[in-house]
């Protein structure tokens, strides 16, 4: 599942504090951890060397303020574009996750605002969390997973259920969002919602973990819905599959869909209140 965690951290933002929560999990007791900050290019080399510092001190802080044992973690230093350097070292590392902060900037404005994040999203294949600055950071006790007929999804389930193994009090919320569900037919019970043909087979592998689980069907754009059922329920961590569709001889290219925020993942990452976990490959 998740053995190496590539933590890209800028020295701001609340993404720290969901690290620290995470490395709470007992599934994360014996991961590797690498801390990343990236120095941006500069005009002179005072002006680096500076710069080169006060990244050396962001990574010390950052260690000293979620507690680590400095000979458990890989701190890296490096110069560099963050966009295209965020990624080389995921694939350098091999990392099972990104972490990252983002401004949850919508649409064009990513690209307009040379947003990090995004485009990190865009051209890595690898599962990425995202921790917007404007939202409430807890601990991670309900997690609700974005159910489809998708291999993706299911990914997504069984990183779900591996995060919430152990954890007392620990939910994870089976979503179904069917866009040709007559209204009339809602609200949905729980019990009713398990007879879902999708959530029925999630509910069954929950079970077989031994995690508890509760189901919810609605009906309505995904997106939207999607969004609303993680704040009707206070979500910590939203899940969803995000699969690949460029063609392999586009992968070092964006994503048009996505930056131009067409894609149902785009949505949620801008318009959910929590912190949401794009699957991209098996983890």
């Amino acid at each position: 599942m998740i053995k190496k965690i590539l933590f890209a951290d800028s020295g701001k933002g609340h993404s720290e504090e969901l690290l620290r929560y995470l490395l709470e999990l007992p599934a994360l007791q014996d991961i590797s951890l690498n801390i990343l900050h990236v120095v941006p290019p500069q005009v002179t080399t005072q002006a680096m060397s500076d710069k080169w510092e006060e990244g050396g001190k962001i990574l010390a802080e950052t260690i000293q303020h979620l507690q680590l044992d400095p000979s458990k973690v890989n701190t890296l230093l490096r110069q560099g574009d963050p966009k295209l350097t965020v990624r080389e070292v995921a694939d350098e590392i091999d990392a099972d996750l990104i972490i990252m902060g983002s401004r949850g900037l919508k649409r064009l404005e990513s690209i307009l605002e040379n947003s990090v994040s995004q485009y990190v999203f865009q051209l890595t294949g690898r599962p990425m969390l995202l921790v917007k600055d404007d939202i409430y950071v807890k601990k991670l006790n309900r997690i609700m997973v974005a159910m489809d007929r998708s291999a993706v999804a299911e990914q997504s389930l069984d990183l779900a259920l591996f995060l919430m193994q152990n954890i007392k009090g620990g939910e994870v919320i089976l979503a179904r969002v069917n866009p040709d569900l007559s209204p009339d037919l809602l609200p949905i019970s729980p019990a009713e919602a398990e007879q879902n043909p999708i959530l029925a087979e999630a509910a069954k592998k929950a079970r077989q973990r031994g995690v508890k689980y509760r189901c919810v069907v609605t009906a309505g754009r995904p997106g939207e819905k999607i969004c609303e059922l993680a704040e009707q329920n206070n979500v910590d961590l939203l899940m969803l599959g995000s699969p690949e569709r460029r063609p392999s001889v586009a992968k070092a290219l964006p994503d048009l869909d996505r930056l131009l925020g067409t894609s149902l993942s785009d949505y949620v990452r801008v318009y959910a209140n929590c912190p949401v976990l794009l699957v991209r490959t098996p983890t």
